[in-house]
């Protein structure tokens, strides 16, 4: 095991690893911009080093300054948490080559998963369901047309590189395939630095369901089940929950299965997640794989009773899995709010400041990860994520009872956040019965 990590984070996914870590015995180096000073996992740190100014590129995205405050903390590796660096493949190699372990897959892993033209190919080649589309990179506005008129509008035009929604665009015609074309390729290659496209089919009225898989060094690759994220606004997560409602025990058997033979293919080891796009007769279509840890792995660890993040840091410490597949069991049912500080009446428009007053819920079966408190100030310059509140029930329907009285609970003022939505969606009698997909929240907040 290793003696010393750093935490290349902030907010509550660097909480959650410093936390991980300490339980592992291991000491945990905290980096932190001027604007986070003051904030929780810097006191919760056996160590803190400032690497810069509020701007992301500036601190955190700061490759040099984050290896240099390893090498005075003399660590042994760097966990990259989510966002930011995290699937940043040059980041994860200049770690290696300064001898300082990247808390994540390979390098090789990362470049071919990362890349959705490359992932798709190897999908293909070992059986892993994806939407009919061209094989690799669109070259040319002709061969868009042609592959269109073939699989039949609409279409989805999607950068190879990155995610978040960006580098998409959705053609019903052929104008809108030219003018996406250039669109999605510029958006890309201003974002990603890469703005290679390819087509796929566009599945209408879909549900987004994922797969959470993990390995470790030694060729041994594990499903932990599947989560649904259909609950989305414009391609951002609001709910998580696991498993996913509408699936059979022997279906979701099915998909994890696959998901993890694309892992084993990928030599994959750590955390990752296969993300697919679910149409209305239950066929599914790989949308992406993100080679890090989720926001949304505590309803995995509810579910399954696996710590997502401490057995990240002891595969990549060359540990074993301490579990096989026929180990791993679904538990009841878990939901996840995304607790946002953004005012859903003004269009979600972000509330930074002071938090003055914060009490969160509490209770059996209730967890929320956050690094806010009363007295936080929440700079404006990162997402607006302060928390991430979880139940874990029986049923769905307890579950989605329990976080009602949770999310009513939990006060904070006077930040505005997305808690009163959650509310609202929570009591949704469509969500209620799943009749969702992945357009159903900004459909109900047009009304």
């Amino acid at each position: 095991m290793f003696s010393r990590i750093l935490i290349a984070n902030r907010g509550e996914i660097a909480v959650r690893i410093i936390r991980a870590a300490h339980e592992l015995g291991v000491e945990a180096v905290a980096v932190y911009s001027t604007a986070d000073a003051d904030s929780k996992h810097v006191h919760m740190a056996d160590h803190a080093v400032c690497i810069g100014p509020p701007p992301p590129a500036e601190s955190y995205l700061n490759i040099p300054r984050l290896i240099a405050a390893a090498e005075v903390c003399n660590v042994d590796a760097i966990h990259p948490g989510y966002g930011f660096l995290a699937e940043n493949a040059h980041f994860a190699d200049v770690c290696r080559s300064c001898n300082i372990e990247f808390i994540g897959p390979s390098v090789e892993a990362m470049n071919t998963l990362g890349d959705k033209v490359q992932c798709k190919q190897l999908a293909i080649a070992n059986k892993v369901p994806t939407s009919p589309g061209s094989k690799g990179a669109v070259e040319s506005e002709a061969d868009a047309l042609k592959l269109a008129k073939e699989i039949g509008y609409p279409v989805m035009i999607k950068a190879s590189a990155g995610g978040g929604g960006r580098g998409m665009r959705v053609a019903h015609n052929d104008g809108a395939l030219r003018s996406g074309m250039k669109q999605a390729s510029q958006e890309a290659e201003a974002a990603f630095g890469n703005g290679t496209v390819y087509l796929e089919k566009f599945i209408e009225h879909a549900k987004h369901v994922e797969v959470q898989v993990i390995g470790d060094t030694h060729g041994n690759v594990c499903h932990l089940w599947e989560r649904d994220c259909t609950m989305q606004r414009r391609k951002q997560k609001l709910i998580e929950e696991a498993p996913c409602p509408v699936l059979t025990r022997a279906e979701a058997e099915k998909l994890c299965g696959s998901a993890a033979r694309l892992a084993k293919a990928a030599k994959y080891h750590g955390a990752g997640t296969v993300e697919f796009l679910m149409d209305g007769d239950k066929n599914f279509y790989l949308m992406e794989v993100n080679t890090r840890v989720q926001v949304e792995h505590p309803v995995t660890e509810m579910i399954t009773g696996v710590d997502v993040v401490k057995t990240t840091i002891m595969v990549s410490a060359g540990q074993k899995l301490p579990f096989k597949q026929k180990d791993i069991k679904v538990n009841g049912h878990a939901l996840e709010c995304r607790i946002n500080a953004e005012d859903p009446e003004r269009n979600f428009a972000p509330s930074a400041g002071v938090i003055r007053e914060m009490n969160p819920p509490g209770g059996f079966g209730v967890r929320l990860d956050t690094h806010a408190c009363a007295g936080y100030r929440i700079p404006p310059n990162y997402d607006s994520m302060i928390g991430k509140l979880i139940v874990h029930r029986p049923t769905r329907d307890q579950a989605l009872d329990a976080m009602i009285t949770a999310l009513r609970e939990f006060h904070i003022a006077p930040t505005k956040t997305t808690i009163p939505l959650h509310i609202r969606l929570m009591k949704n009698g469509n969500f209620r019965s799943n009749e969702t997909d992945i357009n159903f929240v900004e459909r109900l907040l047009e009304k």
